[in-house]
Order: structure tokens, then sequence, then C-alpha cells
């Protein structure tokens, strides 16, 4: 009976420690154009869930801008300021596009370079479902694009700024012609 009531006790224990790390929830990001509700999939995407919050829990977003607006493919934003002065990063993290998540419509990724795992505080939702940028195979041309959650209420704000009218702006192709701010990003309690 000890052994079991110890056995049981280790087992509450780790389901503990498991569940906050699992249960990272949503956000809102909260844009000029209107407010955009993101799951986040702790479970799937730890890496990108984790640094993705430390950035927002930081308040780095506020103020930044989607500088990146691809009608039918994704709108890019978390890196720079309105007057298109890059802010400042932590370290680039691991590259989790192979954890089974797809680049479907509405749904959050990390973005990045050429190189895989070079995502900082950058990313992106896809307008469409963009099956080209999952991963296919662990080298640098096919590792794909972390996902790392899901719109689940303002798909329309998507929409809204996926189809706001762009062109070339200090040297960034895809800008937005009147900036679509990034108001805040905060965790829904």
């Amino acid at each position: 009976m000890h052994k079991f009531l110890v056995s049981g006790l280790a087992l509450i224990f780790v389901l503990v420690a498991v569940v906050p790390v699992m249960a990272a929830g949503s956000v809102v990001i909260e844009t000029s154009l209107g407010n955009i509700t993101v799951e986040l999939d702790s479970a799937k995407a730890p890496v990108s869930v984790a640094n993705f919050l430390a950035y927002v829990d930081a308040g780095f977003y506020d103020g930044t801008i989607f500088h990146r607006v691809i009608r039918d493919f994704m709108i890019q934003g978390g890196g720079f300021t309105e007057d298109f002065k890059q802010k400042p990063t932590k370290p680039p993290i691991k590259n989790e596009a192979a954890n089974g998540l797809k680049n479907l419509r509405g749904t959050i990724a990390m973005a990045r370079t050429g190189v895989v795992d070079s995502a900082t505080s950058q990313f992106f939702i896809n307008h469409k479902d963009n099956p080209f940028l999952d991963h296919r195979a662990p080298n640098p041309r096919d590792f794909g694009y972390a996902v790392f959650g899901r719109v689940t209420a303002g798909m329309e704000v998507v929409d809204r700024i996926a189809t706001t009218p762009t062109g070339v702006r200090n040297g960034f192709q895809d800008v937005p012609q009147q900036a679509v701010l990034i108001k805040s990003v905060r965790r829904v309690k």
C-alpha cells in the first residue's frame, strides 16, 4: 500500500508539473484593424510558444507593425516599429516545423530566414493553406516553418489586413500603404 501511495503521488507530481506547460492558453493581438485571438499549442510547439510568450510578457510586440502582407498567402509582423526600425531580439530558437502542425489558413507560425533555426520574434498568420511551408525533410530547403497555434476569433481581421493595399517602403516589398499597427499582444486570462 505504501509503495502504491508513493507511486501515486509521484504520478500526480508529474501531471501537475506537465499540465502548465501544455496549457499555454490564448493571446489577443490587438491591431489597428481589430482584434485577433490565437490559441497556442504548447504541447506540439513548446519552444515556439515559450519564445512567443516571453516576447508577449515583455510587451515587445506593442507598437510593432505587420510589415509584410501578401493576399492569399500570409501576414507577417512582430519585428519592426512603424518607422521601420528593427527591434533587438533574443537569440534564435530551434525550428519545430517537424511537430506535425500544418500551415493551414488561420494558423500562426514562426517567421525565419533561410537558416533553419533562425526564428526570433517575427511571426506570420497564414491567409490560406500553404502546404509548401510545411516540414517535408530534415534539410534546409524542405525543413519548413513551425506552426505554434491557430486563430480562434478575428479571422475577418486577418482577411482585412491581408487585403490592404501594399507597396514598396524602405526597401521592403509588400508593405501596407497605411501602417497596420500591432497595438498590443496580451494573454487571455
